[in-house]
């Protein structure tokens, strides 16, 4: 596993703010919207340049795989060597691609008549971040990408486990990846979804949520041991082009498949990672649905407050979250990554049991945590992770 986000570039930076008591590294950004500052989760470690021979696939969100790939660059190429590199794809999500080098080039068009040397279509193309991938690392397999909103990468690591399930790869390269633009930010602005200030999920006092930006990615083999996607569960209700469905009937719907596919029941879920978007509509529909499905007994939190809503890349950073907390054991507790809000509920919401600062949650019986991922128009998805021993 490799991610980089608003909380750092490492496993060490990335473990520490996500279980600090008080982590809050978002920032303000004068250029993502007009006249105005806006509350975001940067990442501001330096990126690798993309290789000259892929000049027309250079965008930042290409360079921010890149960077998450050489993390993982070494159990890739053992992966290529032990079964081949067309038993190798790559499944990947993404929203934005490159679309904010277009928009900065479109913009020299409409000025000079002519675009910048720099400019190539394929930066816009979702499909190039696979093809990119693919043609970095070597692997020859299926190579797509999945754009669904803001469940993409919870997809495509569903769809990676198909391909080893169907016994089309051995090992698959999948995740996702989505960057800071003006067009996604200005958009959802527009449909005032913003929050003016740090989101604040499941609060009384909620009132958007703040976007960010994040690579993370995952080598899914059949290997044994270790932390396994044991659960997938999947639902399109297509209530609304951006609304969720107020009774959460297709949330519901993704985490009882994801646990049923598990062999799971609600009680040994040690921890679930909201969606928790803090946007009001969101928060109650993802709230009905975990109360009816999970009751107010399993510990939950959002992480959207630390490293912003990543969009594309969400499904796969909060899988990784989850991960970490599966690596946080110790003797016989799981370190709990905190629920940051200002404490206020809204009585309108159905009561969940919000993790507190500190908080630590018992291993039940198998080790096991879930994470929610819900996308525009309907597109839903949970996935349910285990740390097994070898």
């Amino acid at each position: 596993m490799s991610a980089l986000c608003a909380l750092g570039d490492d496993h060490a930076r990335l473990a520490s703010g996500l279980f600090a008591p008080a982590a809050n590294p978002l920032v303000w950004r004068s250029d993502l919207l007009v006249d105005r500052d806006v509350l975001v989760g940067a990442v501001e470690s330096s990126l690798p340049a993309v290789p000259a021979r892929l000049a027309q696939l250079a965008c930042r969100n290409n360079a921010l795989a890149l960077a998450a790939l050489r993390s993982i660059e070494l159990p890739v190429r053992a992966a290529i060597e032990r079964h081949g590199a067309a038993r190798v794809g790559v499944v990947m999500g993404t929203t934005t691609s490159g679309v904010d080098e277009a928009a900065l080039a479109i913009g020299r068009y409409v000025e000079s008549g002519s675009y910048p040397a720099s400019f190539h279509y394929a930066q816009l193309e979702h499909g190039g971040l696979a093809e990119f991938l693919a043609d970095v690392c070597g692997a020859r397999g299926p190579a797509f990408v999945i754009s669904t909103a803001c469940s993409s990468s919870a997809k495509a690591l569903v769809a990676a486990r198909s391909l080893l399930e169907l016994g089309l790869c051995d090992a698959v390269v999948c995740g996702g990846v989505d960057t800071l633009c003006r067009m996604t930010t200005r958009g959802f602005f527009a449909l005032e979804a913003l929050a003016p200030e740090r989101t604040n999920p499941m609060s009384r006092n909620r009132r958007g949520l703040n976007l960010g930006e994040a690579a993370a990615l995952v080598l899914l083999t059949r290997d044994p041991g270790g932390v396994q996607l044991v659960g997938a569960g999947e639902s399109s209700d297509a209530h609304h082009m951006s609304a969720p469905s107020p009774d959460g009937a297709g949330a519901e719907a993704a985490m009882r498949a994801a646990l049923a596919d598990a062999r799971a029941q609600p009680e040994e879920v040690a921890y679930l990672n909201l969606h928790g978007t803090g946007t009001p509509l969101n928060d109650a529909s993802e709230s009905a649905a975990v109360a009816r499905v999970f009751g107010a007994s399993v510990p939950c939190s959002s992480t959207k407050p630390r490293v912003g809503h990543t969009l594309g890349a969400a499904g796969a950073l909060e899988a990784l979250f989850c991960a970490l907390v599966l690596e946080s054991e110790h003797d016989g507790q799981l370190s709990l990554p905190p629920h940051d809000w200002d404490g206020v509920r809204d009585p309108e919401l159905a009561a969940l049991q919000l993790v507190a600062s500190g908080q630590s949650a018992p291993v039940r019986g198998r080790r096991l945590v879930a994470s929610n991922g819900f996308g525009f128009g309907g597109n839903n998805c949970t996935l349910v992770l285990e740390r097994q021993r070898a």
